[in-house]
Formats: C-alpha cells, sequence, structure tokens
C-alpha cells in the first residue's frame, strides 16, 4: 500500500453514498456540456483499444507498460490506451474538422503502473477533447486563452453544484495564474518539483504551469511528457488548490500539439527517432494531420474535487489494495 496516503483529520463525507452518485451525475453532465460550448466541441465515440502497429498509444511519461493482447481474428498485438492524445489528431484529420472546430469523448483506460493513493488509481477517465487550429494559433497567448475558457467552465459547474448542494463547501478561483517550469524552479531551486506545485497553487489557487517535458537550467525535468504529443513550449497542467488534502491537484494536462519541427526535435532528444517511421507520426511530418491543441480533463478527479471527497476511491470504482481499503474505513472513507 502506498505510504503517501493522506488522512484530513476527523474527516467525513459532506453527501450520502447516494447522493454523491446524484452530485457526480449532475457534475459531469454540466461540465461536458460547458467545455463543449466554450471551446466549440462536438461528442465523439472512442476506442479502448487501438493496435501496437499503429503507434497512436500515448506513452504517457514513456516508461509505463502498457495493457496489450493478442487476438483471435487480427494479427498483432492490441493495447489498451493510456489515453487518446495520438487518436483524437486522427478523428479530427478523418472527420473533416476545420479550424476552430474540435472533438470531445469520453476517455477510459488502465495504466497499471500507476500507484495508488488518494488521487491515483489503476482506470483512468477523463474527458479527452481536441480542436484545430492554423500555425498563426501556435502560441502562448492562444494556449492561455484556451485555459481561460476551461478554467471558467469548471468555475461554472462548481457554482451550479454548490446551488444544488449547500453542504458542499469547495471552491474553484477563476483567475489563472500562469508561470513556467524554469520560472517555478528559480523560485524555489532547493525544492522538489510537487513541493514547488504546492508553494505556488497554494498561493495563487488556481495555476497553470507551462512548459513540461524538457530538462531545465538544473538538469532535471519538471515532470515527463511523450515526445510525440505535446509540444513541450506551448503545454502545461491546470492546478488547483484542494483544501481537503491541503495539496496542489492536478485537473488537466494539455497543450498545443506537436507540428513537423518540434516532433523531430523532440523526438531526437528522447532517442526515439525510429517513431518517425509510424503511420501517425509520418501524418505530421508530411504535414497529413491538422495542427491541433488538445488535452484530458480528469472525470473522477474533478467530481473528487467538487465533492470535497479525499479519495478518489470514493468516486469511482477500480480495484484497491485490501490493506488501502481497511485503513480507509478506519479514518471514515468509504471507496466505492
Amino acid at each position: 500500500m502506498s505510504s503517501r496516503l493522506v488522512f484530513p483529520k476527523d474527516y467525513k463525507s459532506d453527501l450520502s453514498q447516494r447522493d454523491t452518485q446524484r452530485a457526480i451525475k449532475l457534475t459531469k453532465d454540466t461540465f461536458q456540456v460547458k467545455l463543449a460550448s466554450a471551446l466549440n466541441l462536438d461528442r465523439v465515440t472512442a476506442p479502448v483499444m487501438v493496435t501496437k502497429a499503429s503507434g497512436i498509444n500515448d506513452d504517457l511519461n514513456g516508461v509505463e507498460r502498457k495493457v496489450h493482447f493478442t487476438m483471435k481474428e487480427v494479427e498483432g498485438e492490441a493495447e489498451v490506451v493510456q489515453s487518446l492524445a495520438k487518436w483524437k489528431r486522427l478523428a479530427l484529420y478523418r472527420y473533416a474538422y476545420a479550424p476552430g472546430e474540435g472533438i470531445y469523448t469520453d476517455m477510459n483506460a488502465i495504466r497499471r503502473d500507476d500507484d495508488c493513493d488518494n488521487l491515483h488509481s489503476l482506470f483512468v477517465d477523463q474527458w479527452d477533447w481536441e480542436k484545430v487550429i492554423t500555425r498563426e494559433d501556435r502560441t502562448v497567448e492562444y494556449l492561455q486563452a484556451t485555459v481561460k475558457k476551461i478554467v471558467g467552465a469548471l468555475y461554472e459547474t462548481n457554482e451550479i453544484l454548490k446551488a444544488a448542494y449547500p453542504v458542499l463547501h469547495t471552491g474553484i478561483c477563476p483567475d489563472v495564474f500562469f508561470i513556467t517550469t524554469q520560472q517555478l524552479e528559480d523560485m524555489y531551486p532547493d525544492h522538489t518539483p510537487k513541493e514547488r506545485e504546492n508553494e505556488i497553487v497554494k498561493e495563487h489557487k488556481t495555476v497553470f504551469l507551462m512548459q513540461i517535458g524538457g530538462a531545465l537550467k538544473s538538469g532535471f525535468k519538471h515532470d515527463g511528457r511523450a515526445p510525440d504529443y505535446d509540444d513541450w513550449q506551448l503545454n502545461g497542467d491546470i492546478l488547483v488548490w484542494n483544501e481537503v488534502l491541503g495539496c496542489a491537484f492536478e485537473l488537466s494536462s494539455m497543450g498545443i500539439r506537436v507540428d513537423e519541427t518540434s516532433l523531430h526535435e523532440q523526438l531526437v532528444k528522447s532517442d526515439a527517432l525510429y517513431r518517425e517511421a509510424f503511420p501517425y507520426h509520418q501524418g505530421i511530418l508530411t504535414g497529413k494531420l491538422p495542427l491541433t491543441v488538445g488535452g484530458g480533463i480528469g472525470q473522477s478527479r474533478l467530481c473528487m474535487l467538487l465533492l470535497g471527497k479525499a479519495h478518489i476511491g470514493e468516486v469511482q470504482v477500480s480495484v484497491w489494495p485490501e490493506k488501502m481499503r481497511e485503513t480507509c474505513a478506519e479514518h471514515g472513507i468509504v471507496l466505492l
């Protein structure tokens, strides 16, 4: 069992399990409508598995093992998706979306190497979204404007939920503070990346931490990112302050996606040039696939935050170590 578990003192859920389920539905129904309206997105269906040979499964930090299996009537191996970062860009091409238009979908993944703690589960559920942009849109200004729209949707959803359930007390600050990982390292050079995040988010409540993936002046990365979906100079995480757990809380990882130049540069830095042979990567290098911006927004993460829960297992059904279930129950946390 993870030693990182946090047990808030005298914790008790503000909602019964039945009201929790109702509030989860209200949160999800409300936010996806707000998000689609803010970013001009259509809802589409999405795969649970893709073929290994396609090269479109997300590599996350590049070290996580994928769940894979052989098939009865199809050659090769299939992989359960880890996210849909690459699939969405292909879908926008296939469905002939134009600049300014986009899609979102329910993404359900299994990440077998994730730790089980207050924030992490082997089961991941996100709203994955992607939008076609022009080359002129590949700027920090466009990225920040998109972040503000997403945070606006989060804030409006929170207000509707609190009106329906006055017992809830979670708040989301609608004003976003923007900072790069290098600026943050310069501010707190003796802190770990997570400690830096806690310091800046505790002060500003809602933060967009930019430029994740490349090495900092210290020689270390703030965090890992696969080299073939986000442009490391034009990406970031939406972080908010979680009062229940007393820490920075990531709601979204997103960014403007790689073009032909940034893809090649990042593959070189990651010693992964072999990927340029994959059809997906060829689509970017030849200009066949559209330029896009996109990301993932945690569904259970958002519900956990807005409902004031101490553990993600209070809003989603997953597999947990039995010892964790027992210890959580002793501290008033009932895992579904």
